[in-house]
Order: structure tokens, then C-alpha cells, then sequence
């Protein structure tokens, strides 16, 4: 079945408030906490305050949201919505995108750590005696929000969701408050200032790109969480309310700095009235925790995805919401999550330390995916190579400066985000690479299942059969199941029902139940099934025996009357494989011994199921 990466949606359907209000409290927190310290760092970079350092900056914030951001993201990238799902791995299961998937992981180490810390820092304004207890209150901030998690991301959003608008009008407010006061602000929304400031001093200027990058950063949870709440309702609220309240807070925070060049250690917090400064302190420390659920969100639903695509073993996912089929919660990457955020939290310490670690993340990720959208627009949505070179060369050059721009940053804490996103991917690749081999060892050892079973019960000697059902989950297609085989060696006998079952996980979603199986029989009692899954779906079988059910005349799926027999294969490194190396090899049989159960995996009764071991030699 081809790939079903789509281009197109119906512009006239129904927006649902409750998706908008989702989305608002989810998608957007890391983006729309960007102010706290993007204008900051900007301005640190470019040496100072004067009119063309900050006329310029404010330039390039502003066209650097609405070209990569407004057009590549919500515009572009969004339409290869792979019906509905978005994410680097629903574009493709190409190297670049599990490289651009173990890079988003890194981004979700660090979004809420700095998210949170450029929060609290806010108190220092309040008190600066307070500045010791930075560190500790935002440890105790995180450690909150990750316990949270596991209530759904849907219970999430809809607590978030009228926070989040209260922040963005907020921006919006204090942005128009000292444009009021400084109107001269407004021209910098002409490009010229932009392109001024780049060709005036381009050495100041590339370093200074590093920073403009913080504004951007949340831009690829748009589409990874598009999973989770639709396009139609991010794109809406992006539109109405994010994008607007953003540009009116940087030009104000802009129109602050030059009018008072004293507020640049602290320009966000410095833009409100006094009085207001502790209230915008828990406001701002309320979103930077919903910032960090944009990016928690996402890399539950990446693994999902990467799990099904057969890049990570398996792994409990837990389904948060019984209605909307992409909100999950997985325990496993939230533990970990959290421990990598505890660890940056206390070795930087501060937002500016983070703030290097912060760009190379994201901005990789983002060149990976403009990359991922030439093959889409080229093989799969049949443009012309001029076409996709006029949209995609611009992009991919902006994405590969910013990229860039961070590079430098990488001794200063960039290389953790690296050093992360490099043994995710040599995690990600080794599981998918041991898994093509145990697959090919299979079909090497194992014997073809049709002969089988011709010369077992067609012979003058066939094994007894007992009454019920058996049936082998997570076979390789035409192959005999080693369970199946253990069984006969055992226990001798055959069920009077056999059910040998295939799975395979397509490019899609989600697979329509009337496409799911295709069922062979074999004669004898015995039935091939051969199942299609998406990508985003948990294997469920005695679900998918209902569908049998249908396609096997005179036969019923009885729970109390079926066994479900499982092959608990140990893998063992030899170091005798010429596709692997030895500890490439050891990486994956530990990778193995540490996957979910298959019981658990295959939603299967736990009173109901026959393991049987056996091994296989790398």
C-alpha cells in the first residue's frame, strides 16, 4: 500500500472550541514563552543597545516567525498531514528522519528546563536575595508537571487552555503598552531593517541569528502534536491569537529597551508596571510549565510512532483519553525525561547558560524536516523539480543558517542536545537494523508453514488435537511460528483451531478494520492471518480475532476457550554477523531483554497465555 502523506484538507470544516482550547494550552506553550528571554539574548549577541541593533533584531524576530513558522510549518509542512498524524517519523522512515526524531527528543530535555528557570529568574526582580532559590523552586515546578502527566494530555490541555489565553493576551497587552509610548518601533516590521542589520555587520549579525532562533523554537510542535488536537485547530489559533500576540510583545519589548536601555538584563519582566510584577512572575512561571507540555506531548506521541515503525522496542503506552485516539501517556519516556531535565536544571543553572544548548536541537530538527518535505513534495506529491526547488530551496537555506549560526554554541552546552540525539539515533537504528536480522534469521530457520502443515495433518501420522483454539501472535509471514513449533515438541498435540498470525505496521495511521486482515485457509483446522496496523495503533488481538471471526465460517472467538502461545526468543550476540558489529549486536539483545512484554504488547489475557523460549544467534 502506497504511503497516505496527504496534501490537502477541507478548508470548510467545523473548528471544535474544545480542540482550539486544547491546543491553545498545549502546542503553543513552548513558542509562546520564547519573550522571557529571546529579545535578551539577541541583544547580548549583537553587543548592546542602540537603534540599528535594535531595529534590525525585531526585523528578523518578526520575518524569521512568519517564513519559518507561519509559512514553512503551518502553511506547508502541515499539509503532509499522513491522514492526520504529524511528526518527523509521519513523514518518512528515512535516516534523516529518525536522526531529526532522536533530535526532537534532546529539545524535550531542554524546552522545560529553560522554560522554566527564565520563569522563576523573574523573582530576582522581586527580591535578588531570591536568586539562590532558583534552582530549587524549579526543580519542584518540574517535578509537578511530570507527576501530572500521567492524568492525559487531553485533562491537560483543557486546564491549560484558558491559562494559555490569559498569557498570550497578556503579551499582547504589554507588547501594545510601549508601543503606545514608543510608536517609531512599528517600522521595523519592514524586511529593510532586517537585511540592513545582516549586511552592516554579517559577523555580528551570524552570531546574532543564534538568538533570533529562540523565538522559532517550539515551531516543530506544531506538527508533532498535530496528532493530538487536528491542523485545522492549531492553524486557527496560531492565526488568531499566538502570532499576533507575539509580534506585539518583541516590538514592544523593542520599543522598551530603546527607550530605556537600563531594562535589557531583564526586558520582558521590566515592560510591566510595578505593581503587576509579581502576578506576571506566576503567570509566566504558570506558562513556562505549559511550555514544557508542548514538548512532553510530542515526544510521547513520536514514540508511539517509532515504536510501531519498529525503531525503539516495545514500550507501555497508556491511552489517556477514550475518545481522542492520539493522547497517550508513556511512562518510560516521562521517567526519563524527567531525570535528563533534573540534570540540566542543575548543572546549567541558569537560563543564559541553557539558552546555548537550546538552538542546535531544534534547529536541526527543523532543517531535518524541510529535507523530509523534498522527498514528499518530489516522489509522493508528483511536483516538478522546479516547483520543489523554488519552496524548498529558501527554506532549507534559512533552516541550514540558523543551524549553523548555532554551531558555535556547542562547547557552551550545545553538545548536549548532540551528544543526546546521537545515542537515540544509534539506539533507534540498531533496534531497526536487529530486527531486519532476526526477521531474515527467521525465515532462514524456520520452515515454510503451508508445508507444514500439509505433511503434519495430511500424513498417515498426524499429532492428536484437543479442543479450543491456539493462537501464535507475531509471526513472520508464511513462516512457522518457533512457538508453534515448541508446542508440538512439548506438549505433542495441535488445537482443533489454529490461528497463525503476521503483523505488519504500514506508513498510515491508522488501517480501517475492512483493510486490516486478509485470512488464508490452510486446511486442517489452520488459518493464516496476515495483519496490516498504522503506525499509531497498539496491536490489540482479541480485537483482531473479532475481525477473524467474520472471514472463518462456523467459528467464534471464545476468550475462555483460546490460548495464545508466544515465543520468548533470547537473542544472542556471537559477533559472527557481517551486518552488525559485536556491540551493535550486544546493544540490541539488551535492547531485547528489556522490551514490554509481548502479552502486555498484544493487549492479551494475562490467564490466558503459553510462553515458550527458545534462541536466536546474531
Amino acid at each position: 500500500m502506497s504511503s497516505s502523506v496527504t496534501s490537502s484538507s477541507s478548508p470548510t470544516a467545523t473548528v471544535a472550541p474544545s480542540l482550539v482550547l486544547g491546543a491553545i494550552g498545549v502546542v503553543f506553550g513552548d513558542i509562546g514563552t520564547s519573550p522571557l528571554y529571546t529579545l535578551r539574548e539577541c541583544l547580548k549577541a549583537a553587543g548592546g543597545i542602540n537603534q540599528m541593533n535594535v531595529f534590525g533584531i525585531v526585523s528578523l524576530i518578526l520575518w524569521s516567525i512568519i517564513v519559518v513558522v507561519t509559512f514553512k510549518y503551518v502553511s506547508f509542512v502541515m499539509r503532509a498531514d499522513n491522514d492526520g498524524e504529524g511528526g518527523i517519523l509521519a513523514l518518512t522512515a528515512l535516516t534523516l528522519g529518525v536522526f531529526g526524531a532522536a533530535m526532537f527528543y534532546g529539545d524535550s530535555m531542554i524546552t522545560p528546563a529553560i522554560s522554566v528557570i527564565s520563569a522563576v529568574e523573574g523573582v530576582t526582580l522581586v527580591d535578588p536575595k531570591l536568586t539562590a532559590w532558583i534552582v530549587p523552586i524549579s526543580l519542584v515546578i518540574l517535578t509537578g508537571l511530570f507527576k501530572l502527566q500521567k492524568r492525559g494530555t487531553g485533562t491537560v490541555g483543557k486546564v491549560f487552555g484558558p491559562i494559555m489565553i490569559i498569557w498570550f493576551v497578556t503579551l499582547a497587552a504589554l507588547g501594545l503598552l510601549h508601543i503606545v509610548t514608543g510608536p517609531g518601533i512599528i517600522k521595523a516590521a519592514s524586511p529593510l531593517y532586517a537585511v540592513t542589520f545582516v549586511t552592516h555587520a554579517p559577523g555580528t549579525a551570524f552570531v546574532v541569528l543564534g538568538s533570533v532562533f529562540l523565538a522559532l523554537t517550539g515551531g516543530e510542535a506544531l506538527y508533532a502534536d498535530m496528532g493530538h488536537f487536528g491542523k485545522k485547530p492549531i492553524r486557527f489559533a496560531w492565526l488568531v491569537l499566538v502570532l499576533p500576540s507575539l509580534i506585539l510583545n518583541y516590538f514592544g519589548q523593542g520599543a522598551l529597551v530603546l527607550a530605556r536601555p537600563s531594562t535589557i538584563e531583564q526586558p520582558f519582566f521590566e515592560s510591566a508596571p510595578g505593581w503587576a510584577l509579581v502576578p506576571l512572575v506566576v503567570l509566566a512561571t504558570f506558562a513556562t510549565i505549559i511550555a514544557s507540555q508542548a514538548v512532553i506531548s510530542g515526544a510521547f506521541s513520536m514514540t508511539k510512532q517509532a515504536v510501531q515503525l519498529g525503531f525503539l522496542p516495545r514500550i507501555p503506552v497508556v491511552h489517556t483519553s477514550t475518545h481522542e485516539v492520539g493522547q497517550v501517556y508513556v511512562p518510560f519516556i516521562n521517567v526519563s525525561l524527567y531525570a535528563a531535565v533534573v540534570f540540566l536544571v542543575v548543572f546549567f543553572k541558569s537560563s543564559d547558560n541553557l539558552a546555548a544548548a537550546y538552538g542546535i536541537a531544534v534547529a536541526s530538527t527543523m532543517l531535518l524536516t524541510t529535507l523530509l518535505m523534498y522527498f514528499i513534495t518530489h516522489s509522493l506529491w508528483k511536483w516538478s523539480p522546479l516547483a520543489t526547488f523554488v519552496v524548498i530551496g529558501p527554506l532549507a537555506l534559512v533552516d541550514a543558517v540558523f543551524v549553523s549560526s548555532n554551531v558555535s554554541k556547542v562547547a557552551e552546552g550545545g553538545w548536549f542536545p548532540l551528544l543526546a540525539g546521537g545515542v537515540l539515533f544509534t539506539v533507534m537504528t540498531t533496534w531497526h537494523r536487529g530486527r531486519e536480522l532476526v526477521v531474515e534469521r527467521m525465515k532462514t530457520d524456520n520452515i515454510p508453514l503451508a508445508g507444514l502443515i500439509q505433511s503434519l495433518c495430511g500424513g498417515s501420522h498426524p499429532p492428536p488435537r484437543v479442543e479450543g483454539t491456539a493462537v501464535f501472535p507475531g509471526g513472520v509471514a508464511g513462516m512457522t511460528p518457533s512457538a508453534f513449533m515448541h508446542n508440538l515438541k512439548h506438549n505433542r498435540v495441535m488445537h482443533g483451531t489454529n490461528i497463525f498470525m503476521a503483523g505488519m505496521t504500514e506508513n498510515v495511521p491508522h488501517v480501517h478494520d475492512e483493510e486490516k486482515i486478509t485470512v488464508e485457509n490452510m486446511g486442517y483446522g489452520c488459518y493464516a492471518v496476515n495483519v496490516r496496523h498504522g503506525f499509531m495503533e497498539i496491536p490489540n488481538v482479541p480485537a483482531v480475532l473479532l475481525l477473524v471471526a467474520k472471514a472463518i465460517p462456523d467459528w467464534e472467538y471464545e476468550p475462555a476457550d483460546t490460548s495464545f502461545f508466544l515465543a520468548r526468543d533470547t537473542v544472542l550476540a556471537t559477533g559472527e554477523s557481517k551486518e552488525m558489529a559485536l556491540w551493535r549486536e550486544k546493544l540490541f539483545a539488551f535492547l531485547g531483554r528489556n522490551a514490554a512484554q509481548a502479552a502486555e504488547y498484544y493487549s492479551l489475557p494475562a490467564n490466558r497465555v503459553v510462553e515458550l523460549g527458545g534462541q536466536i544467534n546474531l
